[in-house]
Parts: C-alpha cells; structure tokens; sequence
C-alpha cells in the first residue's frame, strides 16, 4: 500500500543553509518522500543566503518544497531590482552576485503569499481577524497576480510604510496592496477593530496596551481555520490544534523547526547564535 506523502511546515531560515540541510537531512531520514512547505524569510541576516536559496528552489523543482513570501524575501526582490538600498544587517551580496540570480530570483517572486493545503492556510506573519479563509486567499491571489505581471516591479517600489494599518474593502491602488502585504509579511499585533501595531516586536508576555496578538483577537473569522505562520521569533513554538507559530529564533542561536501537518510531529534542530539583537 502506497502511503501519503508527510507534509512538514518549517519556520524562518533567513540563510542558515547549513542547520536547513540538517533538518532536512532529519526528516528525510524519517519520511524520505517529505515535502517541505516553507513560512518564508528564506533568506537575509543568516550567513549563507544564497546557499539557502539554491537549496529550497532544488527540492521546489523536484515538487518536495514551496514557499510563501515573507518581508525578507520581497525586501531581496526590491534590492535586487534597485528599489531599495542593501541594509547594514542585510546578508544578501551572495546573492545578487550569483550567476544564477535571474533564475532564482524570477522563481521567488512567482511565490505565493499565502498556500492552503491539507486543511492549513500557511503564512509568513498572520491574517486579519475580518478575513474569513475565501477572503484571505482572494487578497493573497490579488498581489502575487500583480507580482507575477508585467507591473510587479511598480507593486514592490510601493509597498513600503506603515499605512493604512487597518483593512477596509474600500481600499484601492497601492493602499490596499500595501495593507495586504503588510497583513501577510508583517503582522504581529492588532486590535480589536484589525488596526496593526508595527511597533512593537515582542512576546505575548509584553502585549502593548490596546493590541492583541492577531491570533488571539475576539470574534478572528478564521479562528476554525489551522494556520502555520513565522516571522515572531519572540513569540517562539506554539502548537494549538488550530495554530502552529513556527519561528523559534534560527538566527538568534534558537532552533530550527519543522512541524507535521497531519500529526504534528516535531523535529528541531539547534543553531548557533548568527545575531544579536539590535545588531
């Protein structure tokens, strides 16, 4: 009898390419025909961006990974194209230096924002709690239409800032892009009535006045839904039936994460510590 393929959803590289291999090295060795699904931010701050990038897009050509976009992903895209200056904490040179930078860059941005698969919707950062699933993958369908045209280099020099902050259906134009991209690659904490706080990067145990993590809102309309998400690597590992935050600090000197989606099994890897905050 021929079994199901395993699923594993992965927290946030940013370029540690070597403790990426033991984990897959890992779950191969348990499951040999996994498939990787990633939360995004493959890339940046780590020390081996491009090694990474090589390495996720070889298994995705081989239909064993895929990834969503996360903020450090598009913010490659953006320098890559002369959009925006390299950061002093960017680790990215290796990659737009390489020989094959078209062809890995080109595969990035036809990367969705959000995927639905096995009954999960999986995410860089998180969804507004007016979103219902439908909602949540239309919008999500509507930028990377974008990313993937002709116009997708007008939509990566516009999505920067912090406004609007809040999710409207009136929302037109670069406004209502902005906001979604935010929502998907950024959001960590909002309120009530779904406005984000970008300000604030830490835990649940410092929660600003006002907010709420964006999983924990009142009334979420896809609270029934199961999500896997990264980027808040201060929130670290949380497993609820339906909620697994993935990012548990790879570059801080955390772990590595990969969870099962049928059965959550857990495999985790140790990191040496690659920054520190405020570095």
């Amino acid at each position: 009898m021929t079994t199901a393929q395993k699923t594993f959803v992965v927290g946030d590289i940013q370029g540690c390419c070597d403790q990426l291999d033991q984990l897959h090295r890992e779950i191969t060795s348990r499951h040999p025909d996994a498939r990787l699904l990633f939360a995004g931010d493959l890339v940046n701050r780590g020390p081996r961006s491009l090694a990474t990038l090589r390495f996720v897009h070889r298994l995705a050509q081989h239909q064993q990974a895929d990834t969503v976009l996360g903020n450090h992903d598009l913010h490659l895209l953006a320098i890559a194209n002369g959009l925006r200056k390299i950061h002093r904490s960017d680790t990215l040179n290796d990659i737009l230096q390489a020989p094959d930078k078209d062809t890995l860059l080109d595969w990035l941005r036809h990367r969705p924002l959000a995927l639905h698969t096995e009954g999960h919707l999986l995410v860089h950062a998180g969804v507004f709690p007016q979103w219902t699933l439908a909602q949540a993958l239309d919008l999500a369908q509507e930028v990377q239409d974008i990313l993937r045209g002709p116009n997708w280099l007008d939509l990566l020099q516009q999505m920067y800032g912090n406004t609007p902050a809040q999710w409207s259906n009136s929302l037109r134009g670069p406004d209502r892009w902005r906001c979604i991209i935010n929502a998907f690659t950024r959001m960590r904490f909002c309120n009530a009535d779904g406005v984000m706080d970008f300000d604030s990067k830490d835990g649940i145990a410092d929660i600003p006045k006002g907010f709420l993590p964006w999983f924990d809102v009142p009334g979420r309309q896809t609270a029934t839904t199961p999500i896997a998400f990264g980027h808040w690597s201060t929130l670290g590992l949380i497993m609820r039936p339906n909620l697994l935050s993935l990012d548990t600090g790879c570059i801080w000197g955390g772990q590595l994460t990969a969870v099962a989606l049928d059965d959550r099994e857990l495999v985790q890897v140790e990191c040496p510590q690659q920054m520190r905050p405020g570095e």
